[in-house]
């Protein structure tokens, strides 16, 4: 490692790789420094019990950009990437389900069996949600205006005004409703079937501590429809080898060009001289010199313990204060020695035994699709909202909101041949419990609640379940940085998203302070493997220091002669 870095980085999560490598490829000298033993941050594998391997807290994959893909080479690097045989399966308290296959017709005829008002809305919802997703597609890969009265960005914000005004009246409106509205609203407006409004209003409290009827929710269902895997947009996939296989694809191509990764190497705090970020202090003692820093954690976790706050504006600091971090998850790994068979899917082996109704509502998942699929178990909008209220008032619900997935059926790298790993994202469970509970005390019941709940709807589930690893929202605070337990480092509220992410002013990557970027999801465009925050945090420091790429240029073109000169010696 040289002398004095250009680049130090906080945090070796995926954007911190990700910006490395951008970094890197322009010739700065770079090196990451992680807290844990593994680099990836919240993407990682790890075995969890003898034999058995899972991600441990990220779990699935459409978010990740194809131009991140493509530009740092990670099918190159062994990424893998493999779709769902069928996107959710959502089994229902009356033994019935709805299958969700990936393609209109097929979503079409499973959405029938339910409502068929519904499946013939669903081509004008594809579309609904499509306008609104194209404009905003674009709006991830740019860097917001913050300052109006800097002509860039004055610029930048009179680029986006023409092309909203360039959009019909229509889809202006549409992009209004999904940022302003409920997503319970607007579904209850589209939709009459309990079963496809739950399905959809899932996306819109995935990670998001709030009821599918607060308003704003409309604009996080819209955020988990960015997505695409292989072309195809709004499908979910599976990383061969769990998340710990993207990040490790990421962490190859930035060590391939040039960048150091040092694991075991927690960041005590910010050295600040004049205003200016300067170097790292490291718990074990060592001073980091870097030209400049970017920071792939969550903002109040920069702000408030890693920088003294006497270093900032006052008001910055209070709105960093103010900053919501709370996402009420609950995460769990169980390793299984059997699949779990729903009662409104039987096995193939059972299917005889099921009752006739049964296997018309299953008839798509008996062939054991559904077990590759997102499995959710929250019924209808109004046991998502009950499950907000109740986590309000006693710091947890009694019917947890389940996406299950047993990705095993996909990757047999996971578990021992015959047995199975399922990944459990959980919610509603608040960061901080009332009347003096810890979650220490919480953790185990609340795993137990939640396999109960899964039970309920698969018989066999508890009894098939060999190991767990619970991870309550202080766990993946401790372990991961995720300050509250958000999974996004920061909620996707309309106060904090764009030009506001992480506050007004800041939204373009750069700090109060001089040097200092913020490169993860505190940053836009918010949460999710999407590596779009690294990305976009390189671009905008090769811009404003354009004459690091040019030093490292003419160092390069100096070594290059120098090695001509030596071989005519």
């Amino acid at each position: 490692m040289p002398g004095k870095l250009d680049v130090a980085i906080i945090g070796a999560g995926h954007n911190g790789l990700v910006a490395a490598a951008y970094l890197a490829a322009a010739g700065l000298s770079v090196t990451l420094f992680e807290r844990r033993d593994v680099v990836g941050g919240a993407a990682v594998t790890e075995e969890f019990a003898p034999g058995f391997r899972n991600s441990t807290a990220s779990y699935t994959v459409s978010l990740l950009h194809p131009k991140v893909i493509r530009e740092l080479n990670l099918a190159a690097h062994g990424l893998t990437i493999v779709p769902r045989p069928m996107q959710n399966f959502l089994p229902l308290p009356d033994g019935t389900a709805l299958c969700a296959p990936a393609e209109l017709p097929a979503l079409a005829a499973q959405v029938a069996r339910h409502s068929v008002h519904d499946a013939e809305r669903l081509p004008a919802w594809q579309s609904y949600l499509a306008e609104a997703l194209e404009p905003l597609r674009d709006l991830a890969l740019r860097t917001p205006p913050t300052d109006v009265a800097r002509w860039p960005d004055l610029w930048r914000l009179l680029r986006w005004g023409g092309r909203l005004r360039r959009l019909s009246a229509a889809r202006q409106r549409t992009l209004h409703e999904l940022f302003t509205r409920s997503a319970g609203d607007i579904l209850d407006d589209w939709f009459e079937s309990d079963a496809l409004k739950a399905l959809y209003g899932f996306d819109a409290i995935v990670g998001h501590y709030a009821s599918p009827y607060s308003a704003g929710s409309g604009y996080v269902l819209l955020h988990h429809a960015f997505g695409e895997l292989h072309g195809q947009r709004g499908v979910w996939g599976h990383a061969i080898g769990g998340m710990g296989a993207i990040t490790q694809a990421m962490a190859a191509e930035a060590t391939r060009l040039g960048a150091h990764i040092e694991t075991g190497q927690a960041v005590e705090r910010i050295e600040i001289r004049d205003g200016r970020a300067c170097g790292l202090q490291l718990a074990d003692g060592r001073q980091i010199k870097a030209r400049l820093i970017a920071a792939n954690v969550n903002p109040k976790l920069l702000y408030l313990r890693l920088i003294d706050p006497q270093q900032l504006p006052a008001e910055f600091v209070a709105a960093m204060r103010r900053y919501r971090c709370a996402s009420a998850t609950f995460r769990m790994n169980v390793a299984l020695s059997e699949l779990p068979q729903f009662i409104a899917a039987p096995a193939p082996s059972a299917a005889s035994a099921a009752s006739a109704a049964n296997r018309a509502s299953a008839a798509s998942g008996a062939n054991g699709d559904h077990l590759g699929a997102g499995i959710i178990i929250a019924p209808s909008l109004g046991y998502m909202d009950r499950a907000f209220a109740e986590a309000r008032l006693r710091g947890h619900c009694s019917e947890p909101i389940i996406e299950l997935l047993i990705p095993s059926t996909l990757d047999d790298s996971l578990a021992p041949r015959g047995a199975h790993v399922a990944s459990l994202f959980c919610q509603h469970f608040a960061p901080e419990l009332p009347r003096g509970r810890s979650w220490a005390d919480a953790r185990e019941p609340m795993a137990d609640l939640i396999i109960d709940t899964v039970t309920r709807y698969a018989p066999n589930f508890r009894r098939a379940v060999l190991a767990r690893s619970a991870l309550s929202p202080a766990d993946l605070e401790q372990r991961f940085g995720l300050v509250g337990g958000d999974i996004f480092h920061g909620a996707l509220g309309l106060d904090q998203l764009w030009a506001a992410r992480p506050v007004l002013g800041y939204g373009d990557y750069r700090s109060p302070l001089r040097g200092l970027y913020l490169c993860g999801s505190g940053a836009h465009p918010g949460g999710g493997v999407t590596g779009l925050p690294g990305h976009n945090a390189a671009r905008r420091i090769l811009q404003d220091w354009p004459t690091l790429r040019r030093v490292h240029r003419m160092r390069r073109v100096r070594q290059h002669a120098g090695t001509v000169r030596s071989s005519h010696a």
